[in-house]
């Protein structure tokens, strides 16, 4: 067998533009004798002709018959299909074992990669498939507002996975929230008077964090953590032009989420004022001695650097258990 046959697998990916294509990508396929392809469709050729690169369009038939096709067919680079030619490499392996001796040098030849991130394109692929016609008619009828409900669910089952520590159930929410991102973003791009894409949603967050962060993206200096909080603070203040220091807070968080947060703002901006609720179980139990009790609770657990919000949660976790314990049950 002639040494210098050689068949080269040039694989590639749909996430990058066509023709970026690695150096010794390049090299091998301008040097070619042949270079084979089966997609009429793949994305690289347009660049690859522009090139001046002939590529030859071969049938795909099964992996056993593109395998046999490819090696008869050397010296040549095979442009991998974008779906990865399943059964191809097997194929090709199988080959090297029957007939040992014959079958050409095979080299495997990235000619891109995926940048980190770039699974998000797919996920912007896949929002616009089922929103577009002809893709799912549930997807199809959501709007901002329908999809409320889902974004409060996932985000609180994403507290509960963080909370209990169960990594495999954190990557599934993580995925959860950030499909609700993304589907927010395709609804807004079809806003007749104020479109907005993903691009336009990540562009504004970028921006935002390194305004933000001019220790790290400027000639800020920060020592410590409250001072980058503090910096944080009074740039969202001057970007917002706020008057209050309580400016800003949803009102629509639960009632002790949103206690916590009022509570954080005001001693973060020193802001002394208005005493904190007397720390004492009062005589009679009402609404509004209660929900004093609890804020005064709140202001104290903030000082002590006790997440309150996640303290609860914690001891009726703990409730449940002892409950269902106490009932006889599993409290997994």
């Amino acid at each position: 067998m002639d040494d210098t046959a050689k068949l080269i697998l040039l694989t590639t990916t749909h996430r990058v533009a066509p023709g970026l294509l690695s150096w010794p990508a390049w090299e091998a396929l301008r040097g070619a004798a042949r270079v084979l392809a089966a997609d009429p469709a793949h994305p690289q050729l347009p660049a690859l002709r522009q090139a001046g690169v002939v590529v030859e369009l071969v049938e795909q038939g099964s992996a056993p018959a593109l395998a046999r096709l490819l090696t008869e067919s050397v010296p040549a680079v095979w442009l991998g299909s974008p779906d990865g030619d399943p059964g191809l490499t097997d194929a090709l392996a199988r080959l090297a074992v029957e007939e040992a001796g014959k079958v050409p040098e095979i080299e495997i030849l990235p000619g891109s990669y995926d940048l980190p991130g770039a699974r998000l394109l797919d996920l912007v692929s896949v929002m616009d498939r089922l929103r577009s016609p002809g893709g799912c008619p549930w997807d199809a009828e959501q709007t901002h507002a329908s999809l409320v409900k889902y974004l409060v669910e996932e985000a609180f089952e994403l507290v509960e996975a963080i909370e209990e520590g169960d990594r495999e159930t954190l990557r599934e929410e993580l995925g959860d929230v950030l499909l609700q991102v993304f589907f927010h973003s395709r609804i807004a791009e079809e806003h007749a008077e104020d479109p907005f894409t993903i691009d336009d949603v990540a562009g504004d967050i970028v921006e935002k964090l390194m305004y933000r962060h001019p220790h790290v993206f400027g000639d800020v200096e920060a020592t410590g953590t409250a001072q980058v909080e503090a910096n944080w603070e009074q740039l969202k203040a001057a970007e917002k032009q706020r008057e209050s220091v309580l400016d800003g807070v949803p009102a629509g968080l639960p009632a002790l989420a949103y206690a916590a947060k009022l509570v954080s703002r005001v001693r973060r901006a020193g802001f002394d004022a208005v005493p904190d609720e007397p720390y004492a179980l009062p005589a009679e139990l009402t609404s509004e001695t209660v929900g004093a009790l609890l804020l005064a609770v709140v202001q104290r657990a903030h000082d002590a650097g006790v997440d309150v919000d996640a303290a609860l949660r914690a001891a009726a976790r703990s409730y449940r258990n002892a409950v269902r314990t106490a009932e006889g049950l599993d409290t997994d």
